[in-house]
């Protein structure tokens, strides 16, 4: 029979991530007044979690708020060390070796969307409708997330790219789809090419594969995927500059 702490501690390490280090520190210092008061903005953003860690603290006997907000404090220095600490892997698509094993860039890829719990940026050239990845993005709407798109069009791209606009593989999901206005490029030559996927400004997948089925199955590409450090913060706000001077434009 598991006792409070232990379900606290089940409580607190399954929804610690989502919240963040900042957050956890916020809901400590909330518990280490003795009476926990909810001041309507964690509690807002973040319903589910909260009231979860606050169950679990005030189930049956109560645990002293000095203690769970101990807790917290340990597992949000924790998480600032682990997001601060850099993990880079290498990510292939097409043929395999089992000779030397690597991720798929469809696995990773899919990954990045499923782990977002806030905001997630894809940039991508071409794009085709391609499932897993639909479903994953459909799936991160659902729960919240914050997802931007930004895509080349076919005026953009020139004959490069035809067929449906690139777009077009987004129809039917809730996204902001945004894209690089020929009027703001420096000449006719300029192509938007980035391929990267950011979640939460915590991890970046940087690769040659577009959206496509192609890229991320089928064709040789290949990519890094950065955990922490500055990387994917870096992209996140670039791109975010790239918004507010109107290089980049809603669709």
């Amino acid at each position: 029979m598991t006792t409070p702490l232990e379900r606290f501690e089940t409580a607190a390490a399954a929804h610690a991530a989502r919240l963040g280090p900042a957050r956890l520190r916020t809901l400590a210092d909330r518990f280490a007044r003795g009476v926990y008061v909810s001041y309507g903005d964690l509690e807002q953003e973040f319903p589910a979690e909260v009231e979860a860690i606050r169950e679990a603290a005030f189930a049956e006997d109560d645990l002293p708020g000095v203690a769970v907000a101990a807790y917290l404090r340990g597992a949000a220095a924790a998480l600032a060390h682990q997001e601060s600490a850099v993990h880079v892997e290498s990510v292939w698509s097409g043929p395999t070796s089992h000779a030397v094993p690597v991720r798929s860039t469809a696995q990773v890829l899919t990954g990045v969307v499923e782990r977002a719990g806030r905001e997630l940026l894809l940039m991508t050239y071409s794009a085709r409708p391609y499932p897993p990845l639909r479903a994953a993005l459909g799936a991160a709407v659902e729960r919240g997330v914050r997802v931007r798109v930004v895509v080349e069009t076919l005026q953009g791209a020139g004959s490069a790219i035809s067929g449906e606009e690139p777009a077009a593989a987004f129809r039917g999901l809730r996204v902001e789809l945004w894209h690089w206005p020929v009027t703001r490029r420096p000449d006719q030559q300029g192509r938007m090419h980035a391929k990267i996927a950011v979640a939460d400004r915590r991890e970046l997948l940087v690769s040659s594969a577009n959206l496509t089925q192609s890229g991320v199955e089928n064709n040789i590409e290949a990519g890094l995927l950065v955990r922490g450090g500055s990387a994917p913060e870096r992209a996140a706000e670039h791109f975010d500059a790239l918004c507010a001077d109107g290089t980049l434009e809603r669709m």
